[in-house]
């Protein structure tokens, strides 16, 4: 082939390559134009999937969303992300709603006895105990007479400083703490109150003020309590001992705490079976786990967890636990969910036991200690 021809062939071959890259990089020139000059780099996050699920369409989560949440086995808690958690009066608004409609209706001019007796119905519809709601309606009607009160709002304040002398301001409230060594707390109840939930929580609370803590799955009777623990102290940072399924729940604690002592760790929490008040068996070996962890050391608070939506049924469970293990605390949960937040005052007036935490939401710190005048402030304001 001529050498003229060639070098038009490679000629013609270069112009349709050039002509090729500016057809293909036109549109992107075209597009970096649009922009303005000063516009910072924004990488637009990618859309979120959309599945199908029996309940209809759901939205994926995005990446920033899936690295907040916990892992799948974790309980939830939707509350967990808020950063400003609601008061104590926003979560016992059914409690004073309950009492304020009642204590409103009771009330229309001079306090009279048809006053004094919606008064003193108010009280035991919120779980205060027929007892001690008389106790109480015949010290206001003393009080108001002798100071002449005439007003709904005045009749409230004498009841809320009422209340508040009902409970023991004298008594520790607080959790105690071995001076040195190993603290064991023992968290007793019956089921579904609660416990598993509050040992999570207060391995939580532990683990933020910096104290080493292990959990000792001692409820070996319900199917997957352990695992369920387990997930807690993952979530929560502290060493599970577990044995398996059916075990002595008095080795379990024993073994727990040698392994807490051997590693100069500051709290053991010993989780128990969920068991019922009325039988004597699992009583007795309830009061056996005490005894074996007495045998190498000392158990420093015994906890006995309770459901506010129980009611007055909460008071016998108390009498018998306290019995059977040596109740020196009550943790009074799911105060948010009930109308009758009165069963604060009745198991104090007759267990004598001071409440110590309350629980008053789902989230992981809706665990608080108890005061009883911000309680009673919460009820009745």
């Amino acid at each position: 082939m001529p050498e003229g021809i060639v070098t038009e062939l490679l000629i013609g071959v270069a112009l349709v390559a050039i002509l090729g890259a500016v057809f293909f990089l036109a549109p992107t020139r075209r597009d970096r134009t649009r922009r303005p000059k000063d516009a910072d780099p924004v990488i637009a996050p990618p859309k979120p999937e959309e599945t199908v699920t029996a309940e209809g369409p759901t939205t994926a989560p995005t990446a920033e969303a899936d690295s907040r949440r916990a892992p799948p086995t974790a309980p939830e808690f939707p509350q967990d992300a808020v950063a400003e958690r609601p008061s104590l009066r926003e979560r016992l608004s059914r409690s004073r709603k309950f009492l304020s409609d009642r204590l409103a209706d009771a009330f229309h001019g001079a306090p009279d006895d048809d006053t004094w007796d919606d008064v003193e119905a108010a009280l035991i519809q919120a779980d205060i105990g027929v007892d001690l709601a008389t106790k109480i309606v015949d010290d206001l009607r003393d009080k108001a007479r002798q100071r002449r009160v005439a007003s709904a709002d005045d009749v409230r304040a004498l009841l809320a400083d009422e209340l508040v002398e009902l409970f023991d301001t004298d008594l520790d409230r607080g959790l105690a703490f071995a001076p040195t060594g190993t603290t064991v707390w023992l968290v007793v109840g019956v089921n579904g109150t609660g416990k598993t939930t509050t040992i999570g929580k207060l391995a939580k609370d532990l683990k933020e003020r910096n104290r080493t803590v292990a959990l000792a799955a001692a409820d070996t009777f319900r199917a997957a309590a352990d695992e369920q623990l387990g997930v807690w102290g993952e979530r929560a940072g502290a060493e599970v001992v577990r044995h398996q399924h059916g075990a002595d729940p008095g080795a379990v604690a024993y073994d727990a705490y040698k392994f807490a002592r051997a590693r100069n760790l500051d709290v053991l929490l010993v989780d128990t079976a969920g068991r019922l008040h009325t039988k004597t068996p699992l009583m007795d070996e309830l009061a056996k786990v005490r005894r074996v962890i007495e045998k190498e050391g000392q158990v420093h608070e015994a906890l006995l967890v309770i459901d506010a939506t129980a009611g007055q049924n909460g008071l016998t469970q108390a009498r018998e636990f306290a019995e059977a293990s040596g109740v020196t605390g009550i943790v009074l949960t799911k105060l948010d969910g009930t109308a009758k937040g009165g069963i604060a005052l009745a198991i104090e007036q007759t267990l004598r036991i001071p409440i110590k935490l309350i629980g008053v939401g789902e989230a992981i710190d809706d665990i608080e200690p108890f005061d009883p005048k911000t309680f009673v402030d919460a009820l009745l304001s």
